[in-house]
């Protein structure tokens, strides 16, 4: 049973960098609506369809989709650490339906998860127990990324399972976005130390994990004082989208090709992807209502959260 979904942006630096008192308060308040409209729900298992940030997927092998069938949580950035809840026998008919569907996907039993599914789906589940988990990851990052409709047709997949196959009530999560512009590298433009990295993925050491970490929460400071090199937050181009996606446009972006989105949204507004995917298993009509928006520099990302009922 399909019983809802929850879009929100996410923020390595929300634990870290303190933005204005109340603009924290407003987002604050408007995570907690959004906790509770998931106990309201009541889900017995919740999918949560997230981008990577090259810490689980790399160049040696990286598919448009990837359903996780075990897995862990690598703690970055404030997450807990450990394997996760991921019921086997439930991901692999989650798999095998998007598959019967016509939409190739891959599947994985070593799933490495990062604060991109993890931090919303501890801050949603914060007033229940804990339920289980499917993490769905689609390739948000890293060139070439899949097309709006195949992103599409792997949300009405899942939503179809979560409709006619799934014995459980299941919750959606899209997590991502908004214009943000992390310095995400290009492999065709990198030194031979950073594409050896992005293709075999070796594990960091912890002065490695550190550096990474600290050079993204410098950049927060430095974006609220218009000094950073990366590309300042685009409100409008955000709100664009959000007012797009509560009114059910899950097409919006069809004709922008991916490098004008890093031109306006910067290289992570590509995770609006997650969105579209969470969306489109709503089915037609669906109900969304906007909770959130602001431009956070101190965040680096545009911070919005909608929720969504089935149509």
């Amino acid at each position: 049973m399909l019983v809802g979904s929850v879009c929100m942006s996410h923020s390595p630096l929300i634990d870290r960098n303190r933005a204005d008192s109340g603009v924290e308060a407003r987002f604050n308040a408007a995570v907690d609506t959004a906790a509770q409209f998931v106990k309201e729900t009541r889900p017995d298992l919740v999918v949560i369809i997230y981008p990577d940030h090259v810490n689980g997927f790399f160049y040696n092998l990286l598919p448009s989709f990837c359903v996780g069938i075990a897995g862990k949580s690598i703690g970055d950035f404030g997450t807990a650490v450990g394997a996760l809840d991921i019921p086997e026998v439930r991901a692999l008919s989650l798999a095998r339906s998007v598959l019967d569907q016509g939409v190739d996907t891959a599947i994985s039993y070593q799933m490495d998860v990062d604060h991109g599914a993890m931090q919303p789906y501890e801050y949603l589940t914060a007033h229940l127990d804990v339920p289980a988990i499917i993490p769905v990851f689609v390739n948000c990052a890293m060139a070439p990324r899949p097309t709006w409709e195949r992103v599409r047709a792997l949300g009405r997949a899942i939503g179809h399972w979560a409709r006619e196959e799934a014995g459980e009530r299941v919750l959606i999560i899209g997590s991502g976005g908004l214009s943000h512009d992390p310095p995400i590298p290009n492999i065709m433009t990198s030194p031979a130390a950073v594409r050896r990295q992005l293709i075999e993925g070796n594990a960091l050491s912890h002065a490695q994990r550190h550096a990474r970490q600290s050079r993204a929460m410098a950049e927060g400071p430095a974006l609220a004082a218009g000094k950073s090199e990366i590309l300042p937050l685009n409100p409008e181009w955000d709100r664009r989208l959000m007012a797009a996606l509560v009114a059910g446009n899950l097409s919006v972006l069809d004709e922008s090709p991916d490098e004008l989105i890093t031109r306006t949204g910067g290289r992570g507004g590509h995770e609006v992807r997650s969105w579209v995917a969470a969306l489109a298993a709503m089915g037609a009509g669906y109900r969304g209502e906007e909770l959130f928006y602001e431009p956070i520099d101190e965040w680096i990302t545009g911070m919005g959260i909608m929720t969504a009922r089935p149509g």
